[in-house]
């Protein structure tokens, strides 16, 4: 076994993202989904046994997650590019041992990754150690009040400031599980975080949703899958109302599907440039927010079909304006966007206003980087309106630290001759080789 490089080999810089001269013609396959790998990561911390990850996705996102559960006591290696997971030693003797022994607090770095700042302040408060926890600048103004709360409800001695990182979980703390009430309708790694580390807690837990509808409602159905495959008994008696039986999950051996919400950008270019593209093994079912980009396409007048090797997209000749609720599929949001924008006529993006919480507040980004191609965009609260052009000016496109602002603008580029992609390496927060993929695209057909 051979530990796991910790760096990725991301594009750097800014980045003269290639036109298309004509439709693009081009199979891609995209590597395993982030939100599964760091999903099953969890678990896999938390196993009665070992785990062995494969088709993981290397990124910046899911390198923090594995140095984060390293940090809690994970043994975490890679053995011909499969993930051999050891969990944490959760009993009594090791958070006593601990207790007495430590000296120093474990720190642990967030980067921007909102599952690294969710998911891992449970975990962290059932090891029985001192935990800080902290992160990138723009993580730093990140709502975690929720979970702070939530924690503290359950038993857990948090420190922190306004409810934004840094965050101190202290020693003394347990997690008990029992009954929780919580507002989610700011997002739902609220709930999947709560509900990946419920099984250990001695009571299980019953969670409730009090507030607003979750967003991004597909993204709780991957964490229920998820806790299924590992054994885990969790049930949902009424909507937003979870239970989750006490007991360790099992050992996992799985395979990561493709990154659905990574390949929505590779599809997108089939839409942009009026070509035909194949996301190589798109999986017939899965809980994937991504997967709603079928039906996305198909509503800015695309064909779509989907088979045993793949998802199969052919663009338009002249794209249809849309009117879509992206409240599920809030992630897919810029892409979407940078379609709206080629399109003849006016669209309206609604349920959207929980991504003014995410890597950058998305909405003001958007709005503020079409404008300056040309493109006329109203901002609403929850929802932005654009009215697409042909006459496209070239520009710096920034990207705000967002890896999907990036996506957006290498859509964009294919019909903007000389558009300029500023820091395009923050894309590998989630797909470290996007830039290379994309390019690889663009000469398949030459």
């Amino acid at each position: 076994m051979t530990d796991i490089p910790t760096e990725t080999l991301p594009a750097a810089g800014d980045w003269q993202a290639p036109a298309a001269a004509s439709g693009i013609t081009a199979t891609v396959s995209v590597p395993g989904s982030k939100s599964l790998t760091n999903r099953y990561l969890i678990l896999a911390a938390l196993a009665q046994s070992d785990s062995d990850l494969k088709g993981w996705l290397r990124s910046r996102d899911t390198l923090l997650m594995i140095e984060a559960l390293r940090g809690l006591g994970a043994v975490i290696e890679e053995d011909a590019d499969v993930l051999h997971i050891e969990p944490i030693d959760l009993s009594e003797a090791a958070s006593s041992a601990h207790r007495a022994n430590s000296t120093e607090p474990i720190s642990i770095d967030c980067g921007l990754a909102g599952t690294v700042m969710r998911f891992v302040p449970p975990v962290a408060a059932l090891t029985g150690r001192e935990v800080v926890l902290d992160g990138d600048e723009q993580a730093r103004v990140r709502p975690m009040t929720v979970t702070v709360d939530s924690l503290s409800s359950l038993g857990a001695e948090i420190t922190s400031t306004d409810g934004l990182l840094p965050l101190t979980i202290h020693a003394s703390s347990q997690l008990r599980g029992g009954h929780l009430e919580i507002d989610a309708s700011a997002s739902s790694q609220f709930v999947s975080g709560l509900l990946l580390t419920a099984p250990v807690m001695p009571l299980g837990l019953e969670l409730v949703n009090t507030g607003g509808p979750v967003p991004s409602r597909t993204h709780v159905d991957m964490t229920i899958e998820v806790l299924q495959v590992a054994g885990v008994d969790i049930s949902e008696p009424e909507p937003e109302r979870w239970i989750v039986e006490p007991g360790l999950p099992r050992g996992l051996d799985v395979t990561v599907e493709p990154d659905l919400s990574n390949a929505a950008a590779f599809a997108a270019a089939a839409l942009a440039s009026s070509g035909s593209v194949t996301i190589a093994d798109w999986p017939v079912h899965t809980t994937q927010a991504g997967d709603g980009f079928r039906d996305i396409a198909e509503a800015f007048g695309a064909e779509t079909a989907l088979d045993r090797k793949g998802l199969h997209v052919r663009g338009p000749s002249t794209l249809d304006a849309v009117d879509l609720d992206l409240s599920a599929v809030g992630e897919l949001t810029p892409v979407v966007s940078a379609l709206a924008a080629l399109a003849e006529g006016t669209s309206h993006l609604r349920g959207i206003g929980h991504l003014r919480g995410h890597e950058t507040d998305r909405l003001a980004a958007l709005t503020k980087e079409l404008g300056d191609i040309g493109v006329d965009v109203v901002e609403h609260p929850d929802a932005l309106t654009i009215t697409g052009t042909a006459d496209l000016r070239p520009a710096l496109w920034h990207t705000y630290h967002d890896h999907r602002m990036v996506m957006a603008g290498a859509i964009l580029a294919l019909r903007n001759r000389g558009l300029i992609i500023e820091n395009a390496g923050t894309v590998a927060k989630t797909l470290p080789e996007f830039t290379r993929l994309w390019e690889a695209m663009l000469s398949a057909g030459d």
